[in-house]
């Protein structure tokens, strides 16, 4: 295959002229075949949601291959060809359930399951967010490596609120097995860099289940930005932050630091009505997702749209808002030698985008036009 005279993104955040070559798989230098012209369009790679929960009325925590299928069809239906969804606070049987489903899981016709974001139990009681308070517990290595063993080596990102007892000795225990993320958490400034400087590598969802920036305290947000190595994740929903805090943040972190991410729940993708996150009730009214007491229970917006809404609405480039939703989150899971961008040697996951519209005009899969 053979795709012509695109606007192709490069991985430094860019677009220029070129042709793209797919021989099987993978992307070469140059091969014979069918010849797409793509006139009018941007080529960018298959998007990486390292954190969200589900889709289509079903939840990664359901624990089962249906479901998992049910979300990866969904998502590579809608540009995200590789995907790590996140668990939910739940005890240790629950978790090795649904850790367990995950290491079994094996599909063609959907996005690659490239890893799993262990986002509970290891959080603050005071900043739980969506998350069920029952099953809140402190961090616990032989717990976290008996998952992962479960999991079969899935588990890429594990959250951590700091201030939980046995949390910096975690962060140092297992920092080079995982990539560890500062989440649902009420630290300052002082401990968050403390457990950046231990081993911490990333901010879940910046500016939600935390401290905000303060003009004396500037909270995990300030430690982040000042960890040069540590990279944000942000909702780009239009609801989860404003598009002034977005654009905050692209100042404050640039394109190189920061992770696209949806946070999207079961009911994405579905009509208005009861759906659940973590084993709570949760009413979807039109973009909005709550629990019963207002707080917002994911996001019901995929990745796609998240990256197009901080592009058309937010005043991201979008070349950056490309970046931060395919090359970030490939390498800060360490999936970067086969996804995240449109360099020779890596799968031939490409979607052709409407330059005016920001619509998806074709999908290629692995070398497939889908």
């Amino acid at each position: 295959m053979i795709i012509k005279n695109a606007d192709v993104f490069v991985s430094d955040g860019a677009f220029e002229k070129r042709d793209i070559f797919v021989k099987d798989d993978r992307l070469v230098a140059n091969t014979a075949g069918e010849v797409i012209d793509a006139t009018g369009c941007y080529a960018i790679p298959g998007l990486v949601d390292t954190h969200f929960h589900g889709c289509m009325a079903v939840d990664f925590c359901d624990g089962k291959y249906e479901s998992i299928a049910k979300i990866a069809e969904y998502q590579l239906k809608n540009g995200i060809m590789a995907i790590c969804p996140a668990s939910m606070t739940f005890g240790e049987d629950r978790l090795n359930q649904i850790f367990t489903a995950a290491a079994d899981y094996s599909n063609p016709n959907g996005a690659d399951l490239v890893g799993i974001n262990m986002e509970g139990p290891f959080i603050s009681h005071a900043k739980k967010g969506a998350q069920n308070p029952k099953y809140i517990a402190d961090p616990d290595v032989e717990m976290f490596k008996r998952l992962q063993d479960k999991a079969n080596g899935l588990i890429k990102i594990v959250d951590i609120a700091p201030e939980s007892d046995g949390a910096l000795d975690f962060i140092e225990a297992l920092k080079y097995e995982v990539a560890i993320s500062l989440a649902h958490t009420t630290a300052n400034y002082d401990l968050a860099l403390k457990a950046f400087e231990a081993g911490a590598s990333q901010l879940t969802h910046m500016y939600n289940a935390m401290n905000g920036l303060h003009h004396r305290d500037s909270g995990p947000i300030g430690a982040a930005f000042d960890s040069e190595w540590v990279r944000v994740e942000l909702i780009c929903d239009g609801l989860h932050i404003s598009p002034t805090m977005v654009r905050v943040a692209f100042k404050l972190f640039g394109d190189d630091r920061i992770i696209l991410i949806s946070d999207s729940m079961e009911a994405t993708g579905m009509e208005d009505g009861q759906y659940a996150l973590g084993g709570q009730a949760v009413n979807k009214k039109g973009r909005l997702a709550t629990l019963a007491d207002g707080t917002i229970a994911g996001s019901v917006t995929n990745l796609y749209e998240c990256m197009v809404n901080a592009a058309k609405n937010m005043g991201i480039p979008f070349a950056s808002a490309v970046k931060c939703a395919s090359v970030n989150p490939a390498k800060q899971i360490k999936i970067y030698d086969d996804y995240g961008s449109l360099d020779e040697g890596k799968y031939a996951n490409i979607i052709l985008v409407d330059k005016d519209s920001f619509n998806i005009k074709k999908l290629i899969f692995k070398g497939k036009l889908i």
